[in-house]
Order: C-alpha cells, then sequence, then structure tokens
C-alpha cells in the first residue's frame, strides 16, 4: 500500500496481513468478478443453516484491494445470507477506517464480489425468491423490518426507503453493451416506447453518468424534475417517467467527472428518492463496458429480472458483448436476449435491405453462449433524424422494417416476463386474446 500515512491501522494491518485469502476446499457459493481498474477478485462462501459459517477471497489486486477483500469475509461470517448481500462499500470502508478516494473502487469490487457469490448460492440451492416483489402491495409491509447489527438509524431508513420504493416496481431489466455505439441508447428508448404503447406503466433510467443521452433522444433537454413530497418527480413524456443525470446539469457541454463511489450515491439516489410509483417495468439504461454503473444496479436491485444485451453484426462488436454476458452470469443476472441492431440498411427510396454491416453475427453469438436471439434491426436513416429531434422511432415510423422490429422485440420480452411470478397485465397491440 502506497503512502501508508493515509491508512488507519486497520486499513495496514488487513492489507499486510490479509484475512481468510485463498480459495475454501469445499464451498456453497462462488463468484469472481473484474473491476473496471482491472482488479479480479473471487469469493468463496460455505453456508450452514443459511448462514455463512467460513468465507474466502483471492484477488490479484494490490494492498488495498487485499484489504477490501479481507474486511469484506470478515463483515460476512456469521451473517445470513440475505444480510450478506446487503454489506455494501461503505460498509467495508468504514470498518477498515476509511480508505484514500483513489483506491475505494477496490471496497466496491469486493462488495460487488461479495454479493454476486451469495446470489450463486442463491440461485444454485433454489432459494432466491427473484420476482417475490409485488407493485400492488403494501409498501410499508415488503420494506425490510430486520436491522443488521452494524447499521445506524439513519442506514436502516434508507435501506428500508429504498426497497419501498423496488417493492413498487413489477420487473427491472438492464440494457447492456459491451461496446459503445452500437446503438444501446437507442434500443433502450424505443423499446421503452413500445412498452408504453402496449399499455403498461414503465420508467426509463439513464445511468450513464458520462455521457447521458436520453433526454436528447426523448426531445426533453431543458427539461427538470420537480420536488415533491420528500422525493424527487420523474419527468414524464407520454405516459413514460424518465430519469438522468442530464436533467441537473446547467449546461449540456458540461462534463461529469465522477469517480465510482459518486457514481454509486446517484444511481442509489436516483432508485431510493425518485417517486417512481407503481411500475410494471424500469428500464435502465447502462453505459458501455462492465463498470461502476452496471455493477452499482446490481448491487441495489437484488431481484433485476434480467438483461438486454445490444450488439452490432461485426465481430469486434460480438466479441465485447460475450464479455456482457459473462458480466451477468458472473453476478447472477439472467440474459432475456441479445438485440442486433444495425443489421442491414433499410433504402429510403426502394425499402430494400442490404447488409453493410453483415447481418447475423448477434444470432450467432447468441446460439454459441445458449442465450435467446431476441432480434435483429435494421439501419434507416430515418431513426437517425428522429432521435435528433427527439422523438423515437416507434412513433414517427411504426409501419416501416425498424418500428416492427421493436414491436417485435418487445412482444418477445414480454414473453419472457410472463413466465415470473409477477405477471403483467397487458398484452401487446396484436397478440391475441
Amino acid at each position: 500500500m502506497a503512502s501508508s500515512y493515509q491508512y488507519s491501522p486497520v486499513a495496514i494491518d488487513y492489507a499486510e496481513n490479509p484475512r481468510n485469502l485463498g480459495p475454501l476446499d469445499a464451498w456453497d457459493g462462488h463468484a469472481q468478478v473484474t473491476g473496471p481498474c482491472g482488479d479480479t477478485m473471487q469469493f468463496w462462501l460455505r453456508v450452514v443453516d443459511g448462514r455463512i459459517a467460513q468465507a474466502a477471497f483471492a484477488t490479484d489486486g494490490c494492498g488495498s484491494s487485499l484489504a477490501c477483500g479481507g474486511m469484506a469475509t470478515e463483515l460476512a461470517k456469521g451473517k445470513s445470507v440475505e444480510e450478506t448481500r446487503c454489506i455494501q462499500q461503505k460498509d467495508i470502508l468504514d470498518a477498515l477506517g476509511g480508505l484514500p478516494e483513489e483506491v475505494q473502487h477496490c471496497a466496491l469490487l469486493a462488495a460487488n464480489t461479495l454479493q454476486a457469490a451469495s446470489a450463486d448460492f442463491l440461485t444454485s440451492s433454489g432459494a432466491a425468491a427473484r420476482g417475490s416483489a409485488c407493485a400492488d402491495c403494501d409498501t410499508a409491509s415488503c420494506a425490510t423490518k430486520t436491522r443488521r447489527r452494524d447499521e445506524s438509524d439513519a442506514e436502516f431508513a434508507e435501506r428500508q426507503q429504498l426497497e419501498s420504493r423496488l417493492c413498487r416496481i413489477r420487473h427491472t431489466l438492464l440494457v447492456l453493451s459491451g461496446k459503445g455505439g452500437v446503438g444501446k441508447s437507442t434500443v433502450s428508448v424505443n423499446l421503452a416506447v413500445s412498452l408504453v404503447r402496449a399499455g403498461l406503466r414503465v420508467g426509463l433510467l439513464d445511468i450513464d453518468i458520462h455521457g447521458p443521452s436520453i433526454p436528447t433522444m426523448l426531445g426533453l433537454d431543458g427539461a427538470a424534475p420537480c420536488a415533491g413530497a420528500g422525493a424527487v418527480l420523474p419527468v414524464e413524456r407520454a405516459g413514460l417517467k424518465v430519469m438522468s443525470i442530464g436533467f441537473f446539469l446547467s449546461n449540456r457541454d458540461d462534463a461529469v467527472i465522477w469517480r465510482g463511489p459518486m457514481k454509486m450515491g446517484v444511481i442509489k439516489q436516483f432508485l431510493k428518492d425518485v417517486e417512481w410509483g407503481d411500475l410494471d417495468c424500469l428500464i435502465i439504461d447502462s453505459p458501455p463496458g462492465t463498470g461502476d454503473e452496471p455493477l452499482s444496479v446490481c448491487q441495489l436491485v437484488a431481484h433485476a429480472d434480467g438483461a438486454v444485451v445490444v450488439t452490432t453484426p461485426q465481430r469486434v462488436a460480438t466479441a465485447d458483448v460475450r464479455r456482457s454476458i459473462t458480466f451477468c452470469r458472473k453476478l447472477g443476472l439472467p440474459v432475456l436476449g441479445v438485440v442486433e441492431n444495425m443489421s442491414g440498411f433499410v433504402c429510403p427510396q426502394c425499402g430494400a435491405t442490404t447488409a453493410i454491416f453483415q447481418r447475423g453475427g448477434g444470432e450467432r453469438m447468441a446460439g454459441e453462449l445458449n442465450v435467446p436471439f431476441l432480434g435483429g434491426i435494421p439501419m434507416d436513416p430515418r431513426v437517425v433524424e428522429a432521435s435528433d429531434a427527439g422523438t423515437p422511432c416507434v412513433e414517427c415510423v411504426s409501419d416501416s422494417p425498424v418500428g416492427r422490429a421493436f414491436d417485435q422485440i418487445g412482444r418477445s420480452i414480454l414473453d419472457l416476463l410472463r413466465t415470473s411470478s409477477r405477471r403483467l397485465p397487458h398484452a401487446m397491440p396484436g397478440d391475441s386474446a
């Protein structure tokens, strides 16, 4: 650990004498996660009667990574699996007596890897209660009543508030991509609007902190959320509830220069302090890659229904998307399917489709990785024009190949969600009764 005077005695001790380092001979839950800094961490959990009897870790990172991993295992021992899933970055930092800001991401990586190992145990044991929340229930009774031993009054109240918000959301979907420029935000916007047009109550959360594009694509530049009774009200557009960091920038050219902990904090606020109300579906548009933002969502939304992964047909794009699918599997997040964007070019004159970037790369990759292929979306110049004008293409060119592709993808996702215990109450237009 560099500059040891910056570190507490506890942090130095855990870095120089890491606890519980190395794999267990037998374990019930395991996960391996690579953080945005490039460090890879693994956790092994041994569970007896629903509680963590043993916890161990390994990391290829620095002394701060060793300290955070060791402290996370110590915090986990003796807790129930559900309590273990609630251990967060702040808990690890507090237990270590703090760390310099430039290495606090090690605590986030440790917390996320620990949660992923807990999720692996729940999934493999059949104990996961994915989809158990109900949007029509009494949220006061759904919010947790069990206070953790190491939890302050403020932390307990914060966790209750977060859970009461999430309890009113039937389904939560992440839209991911391993590579930028594949049209992930375009897919998020048009999927959300398609579900609204089908009669669902939908929210769209933009967690791309450094490049928020959702406000522009929905014609909401200059819009500002309003403050309600102890909450922030999302911006609404034609029945769609929207939240983005872009609404809080005084100038659209402002750069957001934040490290991991600040991004984790604002994502938590978007989930905890925004009055989403009763939603059938919350779609979360993530930035490219597998960094802090999607990791934070997976930690905060313990029962997300799954991810929609967006790619383009080229091999260079599908190679990156494979990593996104691996990321989901390591965190116990189901992959609902792959969308191939820019799947051919639709001529605006004759309507013929030409495979400029080839076609089928996304479908082949989905087959190789044994995940559903949700469909291909062709390129159409009108999509670019519509997005720049703030109008989703499913509204202005709904009868085009692009519009029909989005509707079909929406139906496919609804079919997958209908297998959940929290059934959706509506059908897509054109569905048979």
